[in-house]
Parts: structure tokens; C-alpha cells; sequence
């Protein structure tokens, strides 16, 4: 930090501190304050420490068990620089066994944290790497296969902010927990204990695990005090399967600064967000004004989302601006993002996304009868390939089945393995056997189809950042054409362009998945090396 923006920021939070009276408003109605992720830098041995634990939570209104880094529950913001080595010493102080996937990040398949970069109880494991990609904000996860969304719902995730030359000379907003907040936003869903109530069963199969709570970095509802001026905001949909809309309660607008792989070329002004599961974006909000505002999770046409309370616009966090001054700007230009290749003669890859239609049908009928018809609000169940409606709502007989039962499920004289049920290209996840090799340093052109399945996948490639080409079968929008580890298939394709600066071998192949966490632990996520 420079000494004149020390001196500027000190002030700031002497005058914020001397008025008990303002503090007292700023936190009215109750509100609980935003926590902001401890801002964690690699130390003078370049070294980072993180510690996957157990902890205890205040989530709405109850002390639950939860998981986090270093703490009880998410993890701190990992402030990494471009071109400066470090090494991440990782320690597994859960009951079972765990890995750290550097989600967004392009480093090598061996420490990429994928599947078989297992950690077992009381263990650890060190990973260095040194990222060389441009600025941007990335995140860290568990990647347990078939446990993935069991982990994250339990509290694991934290941020990874990358910094680079190009970024820093830039006017943007850039003091942490002042002016640059990160907004960590996932659902909940609670049992009569108050425990987190993860289940991973034919419904969470087919539509994925959702809840009835919006937490904010770990927080239903809090409130922010923000500076006069400009504020950026870091968004990250850490939701298991909760797709996000999201704007301001009085209709100013967000002006998008970067996505999932860095800085756009220029700002991007939107009046509503969609943000999938997984994706980052960094959107730049005016507050010059007095009046407080909120950030609001529009209702989704996604399956199973609009079940109540979220047939209505959500809360995530409320901002009180503050009588102090600020001095961040919103630039003209960002970055540079080169200019497209020629796409003339590119390697080229189909991945279908499928569904058993056993799950299919199970998994539609068993949402139906414990939300009603109401969870299916906003589906075009006459495209979908989801059977007959009329028999999924009362020609079959489920009295007997058990919902919370993991594994293998009865369906008439089959058995259906949930585990294996969901597939790209006809075949469920092998974490022994990857499905191809990309050459290193080469472009290829990849196409992800949802035809045949109207269900929404946020699909995910491991060790890169590509470009959209096209997205669900159209042009993507303009503040989703710079870098990203993210694309929206519902129903329709989309294709991207994908370059592979490092390798991975076959021990520790890349993945390639639905971020649907429950989609990709029942099957739909190949591995794939590069050489």
C-alpha cells in the first residue's frame, strides 16, 4: 500500500471509529455485520499455510457444525502475484479424506488438486506452483470425488486473488475490506437441529442440493458500511446448484470489470447479473449518494430454484454508505484481450452431457413431491426429455422409496447407481482411465451440448481459461466474452476455445464437468491429459 493511501485509509477508519452514533445507524434493524475473508500472503519463505477443520457456526440463528480453512467455516483470500512462486502446505484435520482444487487457476494437472489429489485424515500435502496468467480473482475447493458437494455445503471454499503489473496501475477500487469486498454467496438448507442438512439422494442427483437460506459470507443478510465513491464488488457463486440473478434493490447499475479469468477490455454496464455456479465476476458499483441500497438474488427459471422463499427477489447484502470519501475509480479501459484466432482447421471435441432417464424421471417425481408442482415453475417440460409429466406426478408408486438412501436405488428389477448415473459421452466419471489427450500449446475447439436435457450445467474445464464462441446456441453477452473457466449449457450447445499451457499426466489428469457439484459427483465429469 502506498503511504499516502495508508494515511488517506487510516483516516477513514479514525472518523468511522469516533462516531458511535453513525456506527449505531449503519447497523440498524439488527443487521449483522459482512466478515471479510483474512487477506493471506505467502510469507518470506514464500510459503502458505492452510488447515481443513472442523468448527462451530451461527447460521440462521444456530450453532452448527461446519467446515473451513484455517477456521470454521470458508477460508481466507489467497493474494498471489504473477511470476512469484509459492508453496501451499495443506493439512487434513477432517474425519475423512479431502483435496484442495485450485479452481481457475492454469498450473500443472500435478497440483491441480483434482480427484487424486487426495489428503487422508491427519495428512498433508505440499503443492508449489508459480501462476503466470493475468490478474484475477480464482477460489479454492474441495474435489473429492463423490463427496465434492457434500464438502463445500459442510463450509469449504475460499478465494484466490491474483495480481499482476497491468492490474495495479489501474485507478480501480483495491483496498481490501474498504473498497474491495468479496461477497461469498451460497445457499443452506437446515434440519430441525439446525445442522447443515446435506443429502446426496435421487432428487440432489437430478436437480442438485439446495436450501431455503442465502448466506453472504457465511451470513444471512449482513450490512456493509461503504466508502462515498465507487465500490467493487468480488462476486463468487459458491452455490452447490443454486444458479444466481443478481442486481440492486433501486435499479442503479453494476458496471462488470472482470470474470472468472481476469479484466474485461472495458467496463460492462448491466441492470442484472446471472452469475453460474462457480463463476466469479468483479462488477464496480456507484455509491455517492446517502442512500443505502441492497445487493438482491432475483428469482431463476432454474429447475427446483424457485421453490419458496426464492419465487421471490432475495437480500444478499445490504450497503450503507458512510460519510467518508473514497478514491477509486471506474476506468475507460481495463486490460488488454487479444483478438480471436482463426478457427479454420482447430482440433475439435464433442462432449454431450446425458442423464440416465431412470434418474431423470426419479429425480423429477421425488422434487414434485416434496415442493409440489410449484419447483418445476418456469421449465419447458414439453422440450425436456423428462418423460411423461402426467405419470411422473401419480402413475408410479414411491411410497417405499427411500430419498435419503445413497447409492444403488431400486427401480423396478434394475438397479439404478446413482453414482454412475449421470455421463458425458455415455459414460460415467473413471478417475483410472481419461477419455483423451490435448497437446500442450494448442488450440482446440471444444463443443459442450445439453441437447436432449433441458437441465442447466455450468460446465468447467480444469487448467485454463478459454473463450466463449457460443453460449446455449447463441453469440455470448458482451461481459462474457473475455476469460473463463465457466460456460452455461441448458439445453442447446456451446462451444469454446481452449489452449493448455502446462501438462497433466495421466495420474493427475485435468477434469472437465458439470459444476453442479451433485451432477459431477453422480458421474458427469471426464479426465483428460495434456502432452
Amino acid at each position: 500500500m502506498q503511504r499516502r493511501d495508508f494515511l488517506k485509509y487510516s483516516a477513514a477508519l479514525g472518523v468511522l471509529s469516533s462516531f458511535p452514533l453513525l456506527s449505531g445507524r449503519l447497523y440498524a434493524a439488527e443487521r449483522p455485520r459482512l466478515p471479510i475473508p483474512t487477506l493471506l500472503e505467502p510469507d518470506a519463505q514464500s510459503s502458505i499455510r492452510l488447515t481443513a477443520q472442523v468448527g462451530k457456526s451461527v447460521l440462521a440463528g444456530h450453532q452448527a457444525t461446519t467446515w473451513g480453512y484455517n477456521g470454521s467455516l470458508l477460508g481466507p483470500a489467497l493474494r498471489l502475484e504473477q511470476g512469484k512462486k509459492v508453496n501451499v502446505e495443506i493439512h487434513n484435520r477432517l474425519s475423512e479424506s479431502t483435496t484442495v482444487h485450485w479452481h481457475g487457476l492454469e498450473i500443472p494437472g500435478e497440483v491441480d488438486g483434482g480427484p487424486q489429489g487426495v489428503i487422508a485424515p491427519g495428512a498433508s500435502r505440499q503443492v508449489s506452483f508459480t501462476p503466470q496468467q493475468r490478474a484475477a480473482t480464482c477460489w479454492f475447493h474441495p474435489h473429492q470425488h463423490g463427496k465434492t458437494g457434500h464438502q463445500v455445503a459442510m463450509g469449504l471454499a475460499g478465494l484466490v486473488l491474483i495480481d499482476d503489473l497491468e492490474s495495479r496501475q489501474l485507478m480501480l477500487p483495491k483496498q481490501w475490506g474498504i473498497d474491495d469486498i468479496p461477497l461469498i454467496i451460497q445457499d443452506k438448507r437446515f434440519d430441525a437441529d439446525g445442522q447443515i442438512d446435506y443429502q446426496l439422494d435421487v432428487m440432489s442427483a437430478a436437480v442438485g442440493w439446495f436450501g431455503d437460506t442465502l448466506l453472504c459470507n457465511g451470513v444471512n443478510y449482513p450490512q456493509f458500511g461503504a466508502l462515498r465513491g465507487w465500490l467493487r464488488l468480488r462476486l463468487l457463486n459458491g452455490c452447490n446448484a443454486r444458479s444466481l440473478e443478481l442486481a440492486t434493490s433501486d435499479g442503479r447499475p453494476m458496471y462488470v470489470v472482470g470474470s472468472d479469468g481476469g479484466l474485461l477490455a472495458e467496463p460492462v454496464k448491466v441492470e442484472s447479473l446471472p452469475v453460474l455456479m462457480g463463476e466469479r465476476f468483479e462488477v464496480l458499483v456507484e455509491v455517492k449518494d446517502a442512500k443505502p441500497f441492497e445487493i438482491m438474488a432475483l428469482p431463476v427459471t432454474q429447475m427446483g430454484m424457485q421453490v419458496a422463499p426464492f419465487d421471490k427477489p432475495q437480500p444478499v447484502v445490504r450497503i450503507q454508505p458512510v460519510p467518508v470519501h473514497g478514491s477509486g475509480e471506474l476506468p475507460d479501459t481495463l486490460a488488454k484481450v487479444p483478438e480471436l484466432p482463426k478457427l479454420e482447421g482447430l482440433n475439435t471435441r464433442w462432449l454431450q452431457l446425458m442423464m440416465d432417464p431412470r434418474l431423470d424421471q426419479m429425480g423429477m417425481q421425488a422434487l414434485m413431491e416434496k415442493y409440489g408442482q410449484g419447483a418445476m415453475a418456469g421449465m419447458d417440460h414439453g422440450a425436456m426429455g423428462h418423460g411423461d409429466m402426467e405419470q411422473m406426478k401419480g402413475g408410479m408408486d414411491h411410497s417405499a422409496m427411500d430419498h435419503g438412501a445413497m447409492g444403488k436405488m431400486a427401480n423396478g428389477d434394475r438397479k439404478l447407481d446413482i453414482y454412475n448415473a449421470n455421463k458425458i459421452n455415455g459414460k460415467a466419471f473413471d478417475m483410472n482411465t481419461p477419455s483423451f489427450n490435448v497437446p500442450r500449446g494448442q488450440y482446440e475447439r471444444w463443443t459442450i451440448s445439453g441437447e436432449g436435457d433441458m437441465m442447466l450445467h455450468p460446465f468447467h474445464i480444469h487448467g485454463t481459461q478459454f473463450r466463449i464462441l457460443s453460449e446455449d446456441g447463441k453469440p455470448p453477452a458482451e461481459h462474457r466474452r473475455g476469460w473463463k473457466d465457466t460456460v452455461r449449457v441448458e439445453g442447446k450447445r456451446s462451444e469454446v476455445l481452449v489452449r493448455f499451457d502446462h501438462t497433466a499426466p495421466a495420474q493427475h489428469s485435468y477434469m472437465a464437468h458439470c459444476h453442479l457439484l451433485e451432477h459431477e459427483d453422480t458421474g458427469m465429469m471426464l479426465g483428460f491429459t495434456v502432452s
